[in-house]
């Protein structure tokens, strides 16, 4: 009794219910007397002498005669008829030892001739089914038994030779370095045989989460395979991830690579046949708005378990169970939208029309197991073998990955559909599950730019050390966020997860601390040289005040003044050293008695004019008549204000009332919104946690599972001032979901910018929840944002099928109408939701009336149930910037926002006086940004929807012409000094 009563978990769907739908599916029953039933399956099946295949299946034993053609007796029999080139009608006759059971008319059609490309590889989840370090381990054995079974297989049928696609190129990185000498070369001679392929992404990224030169740094390995082993790197995979940047397409052609397989685990989360996904054919044609183009194949779970749809239909198992259903498979493929009918998987199905597939030409990806991170096996190779000595089509071939796309290229390529623009993650909400490490990451990758960029013009090359900090980035942003159970604290498999977690979050941390030292590093070298290059002045110091962003602007700097350098009683004046005049600051000392672990001496705080980008302006310290001004307590109304904005705090209400600009006469904030400007908003749902894919398997029609809302209470200002370079305020509030939250808003003076900083003191909860934080303009809707590697729009095409309901942007949004633009940008969150708040289980219905110009950050959440984090706490930032201005476009003033809010001026302490200006790269073009200065060259990208052309300049060297595709990249040579 007990082991009836015993149910399989909601975790993963159940193969053999899988499997009998699709024969189901099918299959037609023709027969139906007394109980008993017969049903018949014309199938794409040819012997090499001509015939091709009926399946018949009855629920007892039969013998079953096509009548005049063929006979067979059992419950599962395949009967062969002459080939047909038109339908042909003939009978079925079934019998038991009484006579005749029944009769049927079986129409007999022409079938496809199919060629199937096996691809055997191992999805490489770093973590999930046990702790990072033994998936890693594993994955390196699993190359030495490729190399095994491919030496014992050499002697087969080409096309049944084992071959092993490395789906992801990091363990074969680690093994090529640690593997003997003998074993590397068979490798790579394997490889250049096209026995193994190593693809190009190092492991499966969330796209979204990396910086454009982030993705593009994780590429540079495919030049030293083909340099030092002599094998080119030709395609890339992209498992379990749904959806992907459009940057990925100009940085896949970069390095070279034409195409991609994809495959997505759609687990219920995400709905792609509801939102144009029946229009995304396979395989297409993805060109980026540069025109580069890849070709793309993909799989999603309605195809049969995303990337394991080769595993669905027997090829791990038997050639007896893959003789019976993948035949079945190419049918249903032939035939109908999705192979799989609605609720095959457990979750809402695919009820949306979709044309069958159109092609002759299968890539069916097949694993050694069940399971992620499993290990190769040499029975699909074993059933390749068998098949194509059975039957003549379909054609199986064991092949890597290029080889389906070599074979579609020659043959297909000008019938294959072009698809632009962005291919948005509908997993990208996971990213909210670790909102402190991935703050962390994102300002990481900020200060790696800078740091390049400093040690460059110091004339150090740090290629290598930022390559290293890029890694440890990416390795953040790969997409194992947990344990298939990550509420669990077991020491191995699924249950780990509390190590995994400790290990992956620990990763943010430590990338963070690596930029944060090089850029430390960079500023002292950057300093040093020019130091040597300066003459003995009369201050008593001064700093170079660097400019990171492309274009002259004027900001704030934060730079800190030694005690030994200056004493703290010494009054000072800061001088701008271009002009002579002097520059209002603001100083903080650091006590030893309040601070005795920490360096002691003064941070001084000014808004330097005028800055060039990627330049500096000297600022020198001189002695002063007086100690600078002590803040000035405001009163405490709320209101602060610079010569741009003036800004008013609802301290009722909780939230910004006003942001109203004094240049355009003009109110920032939609007063009549659903949620006040800065509003912390905290949802509640009515899901379960610690049930392994929940979340895939719950749907919301309406706001059912809207367990609560509140929003953030009881606001008190606690800091209202004054200083030399501009106001502040500081209010503390209290909210569900935290302990407190601290919002503080600032403005200085001469900069045309409103900067805001929410820290959250997070309590833990595993209960589902969701942070948002509103920002309502008084604007219609957003008319660009930005991507990694591109911009998007409402009128920006996107990949059919893509994420609508939220969107994971880098850093800025812009609004635009005849008067003005605004932009908002964020520097740590960087999911937003334009207009309202969608529930986050499928099909995502908004629980709020669109209002176009909203836009909701939404800064975390934890409503996954697997693979990502189960709950989240501690003390968590997030900080954002709000402009505006009028005649210009959005891109540009989005771009600017980004820039003084992720790139801020950069103080470096010299101690001789060289030139009072210098800037070291300058380019001409307004929609041309400079993101770093490298040991390679001047790194530039692009916001143009169209190719510009761009000048980039450099002191002592040539101007170089530079011809950019729309929002493309490219690297002018010649910044080495």
């Amino acid at each position: 009794m007990t082991s009836r009563l015993l149910q399989r978990s909601l975790g993963s769907p159940d193969y053999d219910g899988i499997r009998q739908a699709l024969r189901d599916d099918t299959s037609t029953p023709v027969i139906s007397v007394r109980g008993l039933e017969v049903r018949v399956a014309v199938l794409p099946l040819f012997t090499h002498d001509g015939r091709q295949a009926v399946r018949v299946s009855s629920t007892e034993p039969l013998t079953h005669v096509l009548v005049g053609v063929d006979s067979a007796s059992g419950t599962d029999v395949t009967l062969l008829v002459p080939e047909v080139d038109a339908p042909r009608e003939l009978t079925l006759e079934c019998r038991d030892d009484a006579g005749v059971v029944g009769t049927a008319q079986v129409t007999v059609t022409p079938q496809r001739k199919w060629s199937v490309f096996v691809v055997h590889h191992s999805h490489l989840d770093i973590g999930y089914t046990d702790p990072q370090g033994t998936v890693l381990r594993h994955h390196l054995d699993y190359l030495d038994a490729a190399l095994r079974l491919a030496e014992e297989t050499a002697s087969w049928p080409d096309d049944a030779k084992f071959r092993w696609t490395v789906e992801s190129s990091m363990p074969a990185l680690k093994w090529l370095d640690a593997r003997p000498k003998e074993m590397v070369d068979s490798f790579a001679a394997l490889a250049r045989a096209g026995v193994i392929e190593v693809t190009a992404l190092p492991f499966q990224l969330h796209t979204e989460a990396c910086s454009t030169e982030e993705l593009y740094r994780q590429l540079r390995f495919t030049a030293r395979l083909e340099r030092q082993y002599g094998f080119a790197t030709r395609s890339a995979m992209h498992t379990d991830v749904p959806g992907a940047v459009v940057g990925l397409v100009d940085a896949l052609s970069s390095a070279g690579v034409r195409y991609l397989a994809a495959a997505h685990n759609w687990a219920g989360r995400s709905v792609p046949y509801l939102h144009g996904g029946d229009k995304l054919t396979r395989p297409f044609r993805w060109r980026a708005p540069s025109g580069n183009e890849i070709i793309v194949w993909f799989t999603d779970t309605p195809h049969g378990m995303a990337y394991m749809e080769g595993n669905t239909v027997g090829l791990t198992d038997s050639y007896a169970l893959a003789d019976d259903l993948l035949p079945r498979y190419l049918s249903a493929l032939a035939t109908r939208g999705y192979p799989y009918g609605p609720g095959t998987f457990g979750w809402q199905g695919p009820d949306a029309p979709k044309e069958p597939y159109e092609l002759d030409v299968l890539h069916l990806r097949v694993q050694g197991a069940h399971a992620d991170n499993a290990g190769p096996s040499i029975v699909p190779a074993s059933i390749a073998r068998r098949w194509n000595e059975q039957w003549a089509y379909p054609r199986l071939r064991s092949a890597v990955n290029s080889d389906f796309f070599e074979h579609v290229e020659e043959r297909y390529h000008d019938r294959l559909a072009v698809h632009e623009g962005d291919w948005t993650d509908w997993w990208a909400d996971g990213l909210g599950s670790g909102a402190r490490p991935l703050g962390y990451v994102r300002r990481a990758q900020s200060a790696l730019r800078v740091a390049e960029t400093l040690h460059t013009i110091a004339g150090v090359d740090a290629t290598e050390q930022i390559d290293a900090a890029y890694d440890k980035v990416a390795l953040f942003n790969e997409h194992t966020w947990g344990a298939a159970n990550p509420w669990e604290d077991a020491e191995e498999a699924g249950d780990s997860g509390g190590l995994q977690w400790t290990r992956k979050s620990s990763g943010a941390y430590s990338a963070q601390d690596d930029a944060a030292d090089l850029l430390h590093a960079a500023t002292r070298r950057f300093a040093a040289a020019l130091s040597e290059s300066g003459t003995e002045g009369g201050a008593l110091a001064s700093f170079a005040v660097f400019n990171p962003g492309t274009w002259t602007r004027t900001d704030i700097v934060r730079a800190f003044l030694p005690r030994d350098v200056v004493g703290v009683d010494v009054p000072i004046a800061l001088v701008d050293s271009r002009t002579g005049r002097t520059l209002p600051h603001h100083e903080e000392f650091v006590d030893p008695v309040d601070w005795p672990t920490r360096p002691i001496g003064r941070h001084v705080h000014a808004v330097v004019p005028d800055v060039a980008g990627f330049g500096y302006a000297r600022v020198d310290v001189v002695p002063g008549e007086s100690q600078a001004p002590e803040p000035v307590e405001l009163d405490l109304s709320g209101v602060i204000e610079n010569e741009f904005y003036r800004v008013a705090y609802d301290v009722r209400e909780g939230y910004l009332s006003s942001i109203f600009d004094k240049r355009a006469g003009r109110e920032l904030v939609n007063g009549d919104a659903a949620a006040g400007f800065g509003q912390y908003v905290y949802d509640q749902y009515a899901t379960a946690p610690h049930f392994n894919h929940l979340s895939g398997h719950v749907g919301a029609h309406d706001r059912t599972l809207l367990g609560d809302r509140a929003i953030g209470r009881h606001a008190t200002i606690t800091e209202a001032k004054r200083t030399a370079v501009g106001e502040k305020l500081v209010v503390e509030l209290s909210g569900k979901g935290v302990d407190w939250i601290r919002t503080t808003i600032e403005l200085y003076h001469g900069v045309p910018r409103l900067d805001l900083t929410y820290q959250l003191a997070k309590q833990g909860t595993p209960a589902k929840e969701a942070v948002f934080l509103a920002f309502p303009f008084a604007a219609g809707r957003s008319t660009a944002w930005e991507l990694t590697g591109g911009v998007g729009g409402p009128d920006v095409p996107r990949v059919p099928g893509s994420a609508e309901y939220m969107l994971p942007i880098r850093h800025w949004i812009a609004f635009e109408d005849p008067e003005l633009t605004v932009a908002w940008a964020t520097l740590e969150a960087p999911l937003v939701q334009l207009g309202t708040i969608h529930m986050p289980y499928a099909p995502f219905p908004p629980t709020l009336d669109q209002e176009d110009g909203t836009v909701y950050s939404w800064a975390l959440n934890n409503i996954w149930d697997t693979n990502f984090p189960a709950q989240q706490q501690g003390e968590t930032t997030f900080r954002y910037a709000v402009t505006s201005e009028a005649g210009v476009q959005g891109r540009r003033l989005g771009a600017a926002a980004a820039s003084g809010l992720c790139e801020p001026f950069v103080g470096a302490l010299i101690t001789d006086s060289p030139d009072v200006s210098e800037t070291y790269v300058s380019v001409d073009h307004p929609d041309v940004l400079v993101t770093s200065l490298g040991w390679d060259g001047v790194r530039l990208q692009s916001l143009a929807a169209e190719p510009v052309e761009v000048r980039v300049s450099m002191p002592g060297q040539q101007t170089v012409e530079v011809r950019l595709p729309a929002c493309g990249v490219a690297v002018v040579r010649g910044t080495r000094q």
